[in-house]
Order: structure tokens, then C-alpha cells, then sequence
């Protein structure tokens, strides 16, 4: 796959932490023991490890990997797996990942999101002669449907979304539906919090178990409790940090990663990464 930078910075977590937890500075310097100036130049992207290391408790963030974050000193190796195509998309000042997940034999394909354009996903089909069957979106936010009808019109498929956000033109269903389309089983999983709808989709028939996360987690972030960060968090706990190690998580934004390597690295849950 390809070399994505991550999604956010130390700075970033912070700020979604603290935004999540509802802190203001002037408590959150207090509970740290800093300076409001000292706080103000972490935010603002100024990477101070003794400060950091302050922060990382009161914001109830993993303090190891918050500063290995800020030191710039992981990321995560390329993951690759027949039958998982990644493809990233510029959406006005981000970048956002659509994903195809695919049979070799029969050519059969499940589409995941569509990013900002799927023209690059319906080329990779056309060259592999696959037939993009079904259409599963993660979460109603712009940037990951921005192709939707389109991708529908050009494909004949059907295409689905979660009961509690729907979007227009899908089907929808409740969290706990299975998908099936030739040798895969697709799960789906309520991960709520950052939107309201959140759906994270376990893919079995490949080499790997994969999860297509949308904006559900991050490699070493997530995508913040814009609904709420206590959902976000525990969603999280309970449908991902319970998959097998070795599950690729496919998310919305910045590059693939495992659920191992998400329980080493990731700031937002200190139970892994003290």
C-alpha cells in the first residue's frame, strides 16, 4: 500500500482530547502542572517532551506513545493483501481513502466509501475485470460519499448504510447485519461517536482479517468524538480493540495499520500503550 503520512499530529490529540473532555486551558495547565504559555506552544504544534509528558494524565492519553508521536519516531510498516485495494483522494485541503475488497477467481468486489472520486477505484476494477457488487459506507460525512452516486450508477449496485445515519440512495440496516458476496462474510459493527452512524465492517476471506474503520480510529488517533468522545472511545474498546491482532484496519484517513499495532502506538487508549 501506499506511504501515507499519518493523520494527526501530538498536537492534534491533544486538542481532541482536551476538546473531548471538555477542559479549559486554565484547568488543564493546573491539572498538568504547566504554564498557560507552556500549553499554548504545545497546541499550537511546538513539541516539548517534559510538557507533554505532563499532559498526557490529565488528558487520560498514553504517555509513551504521545511522545513517540511528537518525536516523529513510528510508522507503521506497508501492509500488503491480495484482494485489499486502497485508493486515497484529495478532498479540499485533506486527503480521504476509499477501499475495495475483492475475490481473484470470481471477480466479485465489495466497494467501501468512495472518497472525494471513485474514478480511480472503477479504473483498478475495469483493469482487474472485477464487478463491484455491493457498495458499504461506514459514515454519512461528505468526504466519504462524495462519489456515491455515481460509483452506483456506473456499477448497477446496491449500496448500504447504517439505520441511525441514513444516507441517501442505500439501504439501510442495524448494526449486526452480515453481508456475504462469494467467500467473504462481512460483519458490521456499531462505531459510533465520532459520527453518528459510525459502521466499521470485518471482512473475513482473506489472507487477514480486515476492518474498514472510516473515521472510527486512526493510526495512532481517531477521528474525535464530533457526536460524543465517551461513545468514541468505548465503540472503539468494545467492536475494535476485540479483534484478532492481526486484523488490518482500513481507516478513513492515513495509512493501514494492525490492531497490534494500534495497541502499541495509539495515544487515546493508555491501557495498551503505557
Amino acid at each position: 500500500m501506499a506511504n501515507i503520512p499519518l493523520e494527526d499530529t501530538f498536537a492534534d490529540i491533544i486538542g481532541k482530547a482536551q476538546r473531548g473532555l471538555k477542559i479549559a486551558d486554565e484547568d488543564l495547565a493546573g491539572r498538568a502542572g504547566i504554564s498557560i504559555e507552556e500549553l499554548t506552544k504545545v497546541k499550537g504544534g511546538e513539541f516539548d517532551e517534559a510538557t507533554v509528558r505532563k499532559l498526557a494524565a490529565p488528558l487520560n492519553l498514553g504517555e509513551k506513545a504521545l511522545v513517540e508521536l511528537g518525536q516523529n519516531a513510528w510508522h507503521p510498516p506497508s501492509h500488503e493483501i491480495h484482494g485489499l485495494a486502497q485508493f486515497t483522494t484529495q478532498f479540499e485541503d485533506m486527503t480521504v481513502n476509499s477501499y475495495l475488497v475483492y475475490e481473484l477467481f470470481t471477480k466479485a468486489a465489495v466497494a467501501f466509501d468512495t472518497g472525494a472520486n471513485a474514478s480511480e477505484m472503477l479504473t483498478f476494477a475495469q483493469k482487474n475485470l472485477l464487478r463491484i457488487k455491493l457498495i458499504l459506507v461506514t459514515h454519512a460525512h461528505p468526504d466519504h460519499i462524495a462519489d456515491l452516486a455515481r460509483l452506483q450508477k456506473m456499477t448497477y449496485s446496491k449500496a448500504y448504510s447504517s439505520e441511525a445515519e441514513p444516507v441517501e440512495g442505500t439501504e439501510t440496516f442495524a448494526p449486526g447485519k452480515k453481508f456475504e458476496l462469494g467467500n467473504f462474510e462481512i460483519q458490521t459493527r456499531q462505531t459510533s461517536g465520532h459520527a453518528k452512524g459510525g459502521i466499521t465492517y470485518v471482512v473475513a476471506g482473506l489472507k487477514q482479517p480486515v476492518a474498514v474503520v472510516g473515521d472510527a480510529i486512526f493510526c495512532c488517533s481517531m477521528g474525535g468524538g464530533m457526536v460524543s468522545y465517551e461513545e468514541a472511545l468505548s465503540t472503539n474498546r468494545e467492536n475494535l480493540f476485540t479483534l484478532p491482532d492481526n486484523t488490518i484496519i482500513c481507516p478513513g484517513h492515513g495509512p493501514l495499520t494492525t490492531i497490534a499495532e494500534q495497541k502499541e502506538h495509539n495515544p487515546f487508549f493508555p491501557e495498551f500503550t503505557k
